[in-house]
Formats: structure tokens, C-alpha cells, sequence
């Protein structure tokens, strides 16, 4: 079976220097300029045109190989890809389905589950959520309560899962399920795929402190979905989490978004003056060089992953750094902005127009999700430092 549009040529066979410049040169010619960096996270029918384009162009599953539709991109141009989309502020889209399920089904799923999840993945005619977080196990996700009991050749799933990201405009879901309630805590859970419009699900989006409906709520009454769905084997759903946390970590860890925090604080500052000031100017580049550190350590994990190796429990530190100093830039923008600080939407400060809050909000949910940074410490106490209980 053929999945995707064929690529134009072998990136692989580029030199990185002229990849990069090539996929600079798309995104900065093409990305909507309205759309970059904005202040919360856009609905699909908002970037659906930009993902529609790169799905005809064959550039929406960077991460996945040739054979199954993808660009088929070596670890490091991979990374490339990447930090150019960060670069030139291209928001992300409801793609749980291209960075998730796809590598998932590809490594776990069978034949059957490839073809028939894959190719509408490739169309965005699939869009996807993560059903990992319940009202009661958040960080502690082993603790899930959604059952799903077999019964003839489907599977009845009952409980909720909460913080969905965008799941008002997912048509597919991904969850975790305890199918042996007997089993230990990281036992007896199981992967399952279900369509949104089944009967018994119910969506209720949540509303944020910045007045945003990104995360919702979603019920599961008596919601049935083929045996077929069930993804890797029956009470074994915790290696494949696991495996999906991981992903998260490394793309979480990026400097790219305290750089570009960096350079908006930097813009105000000048139109404020406060680069004249010796305070300030002491608190900017102890962040600056925060920021310069984490990109080094990101370029160590980095070389990890483009020599094809596993990352070890280490990385937890990767994500610790990337979102805490984020927030430390978020919260000196606010300090800089004085008396706007507090000011909701965009508001004029010297020549500049700004939205003082937005890199705030955006800057506080990054430390509780893919496990929280408190989770994190324990990882890198327990597995890396080897300290007692």
C-alpha cells in the first residue's frame, strides 16, 4: 500500500546548511505573518490552510519514514525541521495525530490498524487527542481510573479524562484504560483508539484564566469501541505511554521558545529604556545566559538522538531548564511592561504594541504537562543521582 505524497527528492542527501535553507525559505515565504508566535494556541479552523498546504506538499509527517508517508528525515535533519518551524513562530495544529498516534501505530499497531489510521493522518482528515490525564492522576498517571471491560468484540470504556488539549476539535482520541482492575498500578492499563463521534462521549471545553477554550473535559459513558482498536497487547499500554512521554520531552526542552522570549523582552526593554538601567540589564543577561546553556545541553541531547541512540532518564533536565527559564522571562516582561503589566490585549508601550500577558499565560502550563517538573526531579533524584526514597 502507498501512503502519502512522494517526495520531491532525497533530503537526506543534502548537505544540512542547504536543507535548512531550503525549509527557511518555504516557511518564511509562505507562513502567514498574522499567525506567528501568536498568544495562545489556534483552533483548526484557524492554521487548517498552512497544514492542508503541507499535508498536498508531502511535509506534514517530518517525523515519520518514507514507506509510510513521510519525509523519511535522518535525526539531524529532522532536528532541523524543527527548529526552523520554532524559529519562524509556526503554531501548532491538533497534530497529537502526525507526532503521536502515526509513530505509535507505526512501531506497535498492526498492519490493519497502519492502513486504516495512517493515510487519513497524512490528509488531516484525522484529527487527534491524548486521553492521558484524569481529575485524579495528573503527574501520577498510573493511578488512571477509565475502565474499559471486554465484552464480545468490543471494548465498553466508562470515566473521564481532563486537560484534552483541543479536543472540541479532534474527531479520533487516544487513551489509556485500566482493563484489569485487578493488576498493579502500572499493569493492567491498555491503549485504545476511538472515534469522537461515538455514542457516550461528551466534550466540555475548559476556560483558562486568559479567557481561552484550548483544554476541555471528556466523559465516557458506555462507550464502545472495536477489540480492533486496542493498540500493542491487552494490559500492556504503559510501555507505549511511556514511549509518548519521551517524545515530549526532547521538543519541550528546545531553546527555541526562551529565545524568542529573550528577543520580545529585549523589544520592550528598548522601547522603555530600561536597557539603560543596570538592574534590569543585570536581570536580562543572567537570563541570556540561561538560555545560551540550555542551548548547549539541548545540543548534547540532540547528538544522542542523531546518532540513532536512546535518551536516557537524563533529558527530565532538559525539559526542567527550558520551562523554568522561560517563566523567569515571563515574569521580568511583565516587571518591565510597569504599570502595563497587569493590561489584558495589546497595548501600546513606547513605539511598540504588546501583549504583556500572553507570554506569561503561555509560559505556565509548559511545567505541568508531559509530567510535571516535580516529576521530573524525582526521575532525575531516583534514576540519575541514585538518591534514597
Amino acid at each position: 500500500m502507498s501512503y502519502g505524497v512522494q517526495q520531491e527528492r532525497d533530503w537526506n542527501a543534502l548537505g544540512d546548511e542547504e536543507f535548512r535553507a531550503i525549509v527557511r525559505a518555504d516557511f518564511e515565504t509562505h507562513y502567514p505573518k498574522a499567525q506567528r508566535f501568536p498568544p495562545r494556541r489556534l483552533r483548526w479552523s484557524e492554521n487548517k490552510d498552512w497544514y492542508l498546504r503541507m499535508a498536498s506538499k508531502g511535509w506534514i509527517a517530518y517525523n515519520w519514514p518514507l514507506e509510510f508517508g513521510g519525509m523519511g528525515l535522518a535525526p539531524a535533519k529532522l532536528l532541523i525541521f524543527l527548529e526552523e518551524q520554532e524559529r519562524c513562530g509556526i503554531v501548532r495544529f491538533q497534530d497529537h495525530g502526525i507526532i503521536m498516534v502515526g509513530p505509535i501505530l507505526i512501531r506497535f499497531g498492526t498492519e490493519a490498524q497502519r492502513r486504516k489510521y495512517l493515510p487519513p493522518i497524512l490528509t488531516c482528515e484525522h484529527l487527534w487527542c491524548q486521553g492521558y490525564s484524569e481529575p485524579d492522576a495528573g503527574s501520577d498517571l498510573a493511578s488512571l481510573r477509565t475502565q474499559a471491560r471486554l465484552e464480545g468484540g468490543e471494548f465498553v470504556i466508562n470515566g473521564s479524562k481532563i486537560w484534552t488539549t483541543l479536543a472540541i476539535d479532534a474527531n479520533h482520541i487516544f487513551l489509556l484504560a485500566r482493563t484489569d482492575p485487578a493488576a498493579k498500578k502500572q499493569e493492567g492499563i491498555s491503549f485504545l483508539l476511538v472515534d469522537m463521534a461515538s455514542p457516550g462521549i461528551t466534550v466540555r471545553p475548559i476556560r483558562d484564566m486568559a479567557g481561552h477554550e484550548e483544554l476541555c473535559e471528556v466523559f465516557f459513558d458506555d462507550v464502545r469501541t472495536p477489540a480492533d482498536n486496542l493498540v500493542g497487547e491487552l494490559n500492556r499500554g504503559w510501555t507505549i505511554a511511556k514511549s509518548l512521554l519521551g517524545i515530549e520531552r526532547i521538543h519541550v526542552g528546545s531553546p527555541k521558545l526562551p529565545e524568542y522570549g529573550l528577543s520580545v523582552l529585549a523589544s520592550l526593554a528598548r522601547a522603555r529604556g530600561l536597557m539603560d538601567d543596570p538592574v534590569f540589564r543585570d536581570k536580562f543577561f543572567q537570563l541570556k545566559l540561561d538560555v545560551a546553556h540550555l542551548g548547549d545541553i539541548y545540543s548534547e541531547f540532540t547528538a544522542i538522538v542523531e546518532r540513532g541512540e536512546a535518551l536516557g532518564p537524563d533529558v527530565s533536565l532538559l525539559k526542567i531548564w527550558a520551562t523554568e527559564t522561560f517563566q523567569r522571562i515571563a515574569d521580568l516582561y511583565i516587571e518591565a511592561a510597569g504599570a502595563c503589566g497587569g493590561l489584558s490585549g495589546d497595548v501600546a508601550v513606547g513605539d511598540e504594541l504588546i501583549n504583556v500577558l500572553a507570554p506569561y499565560y503561555k509560559a505556565r502550563t509548559p511545567t505541568i504537562y508531559g509530567g510535571s517538573n516535580e516529576i521530573q526531579r524525582n526521575i532525575l533524584a531516583k534514576q540519575v543521582l541514585d538518591l534514597p526514597s
